[in-house]
């Protein structure tokens, strides 16, 4: 019974991560009770190895455009009401310093650690209470409350957050967590798929990439509507790379992806026409690797041996139609072990887009990863986290 409770609170937040600390954070600056839950012994884990230690912790480009969720417009309001600068003036109070990589990428001069280490500090100065090690048994909802159960004790609270993320990564700690509690409540759940992951490939392609591992080269690749231009990495697998990466977040099983290798070349046929006029005894190695890195364009240029000027122009054509709209079908992904995010999640069509609550269920709030909303690479996936967290926490 409710009566046994010795231990009361306002808000209940369960998960560690960037959502749940920032949500925890600002609530209890705003005078509300909040106690954190943290499975593992440490929070913030997908912090700390953001960016390779620099936590790419923004993007200053931020749109709900670098979203994907099954409504492309739900998170439009979380991010127009917190938006990159807030937190940057959040970590400039703090004495933190960044800078911008590429593509409006900003990154940690002090390290991800550091961005841990404020939001931290902001929790603690509000009077948040974060409790590690601490994992979450059942969630029950009696006259308007929430009774969770966890590992060390009993607690009550008129408002449940859950900031779990999703599946990927399950080495640090990812669970179906947040998922089970919406279903538990009868909210639908947008099937969960790996994100911003790697390819995999079988046969001939395969090998020609295996052959390849480690190289990596500027191109453009695109999917429908999609297309990213970044770095495209070879890998013993297939392909990866963050413009691989971006794109995988809009691949289905069965889709082609194309490859432009050649993404500064307006006309790669005609390019290829005029060196062999001007350049006839010049192999396409050598041609090649006047644009691409020396073991891809030996890789390619192997298809077709012999000097560019004994090349038909139908020859050419096939050349350049490999080299600007190169078609490529993955066998799969590396999975949710090495996707950066998980697509899918609690459905928004269930949740207020202001609020991030339930609809169905007061008090009770889906934020962050757990969410049906996916980011680009770049930054994008902890803007909503930030402002996810933030937004809920105005209505808490």
């Amino acid at each position: 019974m409710v009566e046994n409770y010795t231990e009361k609170h306002d808000v209940v937040v369960v998960g560690g991560g960037a959502a749940g600390l920032m949500c925890a954070a600002t609530a209890a600056a705003r005078g509300r009770s909040v106690v954190l839950l943290e499975h593992n012994r440490k929070p913030g884990a997908k912090i700390l190895i953001s960016g390779g230690g620099r936590c790419n912790f923004t993007n200053q480009d931020t749109t709900a455009a670098a979203y994907l969720s099954e409504n492309p417009h739900f998170a439009k309001s979380a991010l127009s009401r917190y938006t990159p600068w807030d937190f940057m003036d959040m970590l400039a109070r703090h004495g933190v310093t960044w800078h911008e990589k590429t593509l409006g990428q900003l990154f940690c001069d002090q390290g991800a650690k550091r961005i841990l280490e404020v939001l931290l500090r902001e929790c603690e100065d509000a009077g948040a209470e974060v409790r590690t090690g601490t994992g979450v048994k059942s969630v029950q909802c009696r006259n308007g409350h929430y009774e969770v159960a966890t590992s060390s004790g009993l607690l009550q609270a008129s408002s449940l957050v859950v900031a779990t993320g999703g599946l990927s990564i399950p080495k640090m700690g990812a669970t179906s967590f947040a998922y089970d509690i919406a279903r538990q409540f009868s909210i639908p759940v947008t099937e969960p798929a790996p994100a911003l992951v790697p390819f995999t490939f079988a046969d001939t392609d395969l090998a020609f990439m295996k052959s390849l591992a480690g190289v990596a080269t500027d191109c453009v690749v695109s999917l429908g509507a999609a297309t990213f231009r970044e770095n495209l990495l070879f890998t013993h697998r297939g392909l990866s790379g963050p413009a691989i990466l971006q794109i995988s977040s809009y691949w289905s099983s069965g889709k082609a992806i194309t490859v432009n290798l050649l993404p500064d070349e307006p006309d790669a046929l005609l390019w290829l026409r005029t060196t062999r006029e001007g350049r006839p005894k010049a192999g396409l190695k050598s041609i090649l690797a006047e644009r691409l890195p020396s073991r891809l364009a030996e890789a390619v240029a192997d298809h077709w041996p012999g000097p560019i000027g004994t090349m038909s122009n139908k020859v050419l054509a096939t050349v350049a139609q490999r080299l600007v709209s190169w078609q490529l079908t993955p066998s799969g992904t590396e999975g949710f072990a090495k996707a950066e995010v998980t697509r899918g999640g609690v459905s928004t069509a269930a949740l207020s887009s202001k609020t991030l609550e339930a609809k169905t269920q007061a008090g009770l709030y889906f934020i962050g990863e757990a969410v049906d909303v996916t980011g680009w690479l770049g930054g994008y996936n902890f803007q909503w986290a930030w402002a996810s967290g933030w937004a809920a926490a105005q209505d808490l």
